[in-house]
């Protein structure tokens, strides 16, 4: 079941769901509008020639209010919101209509786990062929939360729990068996 903005504000209220700040028009009808943090990571294309899901990717950092994402190029952020999620609830990370039809890609793996805790890492994608200037507070993606069917046994605790800033890759860090 999609949480509507009445049970939303019920779960904001009892502290059982936050989100960190939180701005008056910010929660729609079904969702909630997250806003851009100033947190960027890039890849260090000068570090390596190839990247693999057993070694760590090498990135370089940057903290900005605003940046600009050239064409056809790849960009991590973070949001401004500090989110936590009970463990009954799970949400979606969508893009926003409007981002998307200047040809911003916006995703996170589109799936926030219950019990997860932290600021969202995004992986942003500009697949248009101009630039595309980018300032930090401006509502970029939303958040739609789903109530599960029951209390989940497993919460999240995996390796970007209580994450600041823009995290990068950790797949490295998988156990493969």
């Amino acid at each position: 079941m999609i949480l509507s903005d009445r049970t939303i504000y019920e779960y904001l209220e009892k502290g059982e769901l936050v989100i960190d700040p939180l701005e008056k028009g910010q929660v729609q009808p079904a969702s909630v509008d997250i806003r851009l943090g100033s947190s960027y990571l890039k890849l260090d294309e000068n570090h390596f020639e190839t990247m693999t899901l057993t070694d760590e990717i090498k990135y370089v950092s940057m903290e900005a209010d605003e940046i600009i994402i050239p064409s056809n190029s790849f960009l991590l952020a973070t949001t401004m919101e500090y989110i936590k999620l009970p463990c009954n609830l799970t949400a979606f990370v969508e893009g926003r209509s409007s981002v998307g039809r200047m040809g911003l890609f916006i995703q996170n793996a589109g799936w926030v786990d219950p019990g997860f805790e932290g600021e969202i890492t995004l992986e942003l994608y500009n697949a248009n062929r101009l630039p595309i200037k980018l300032e930090k507070g401006r509502r970029i993606c939303q958040l739609v939360f789903a109530q599960m069917d029951a209390v989940a046994l497993n919460p999240y605790h995996g390796k970007y729990q209580k994450q600041r800033s823009a995290v990068g890759s950790r797949i490295f860090m998988d156990d493969e068996c």
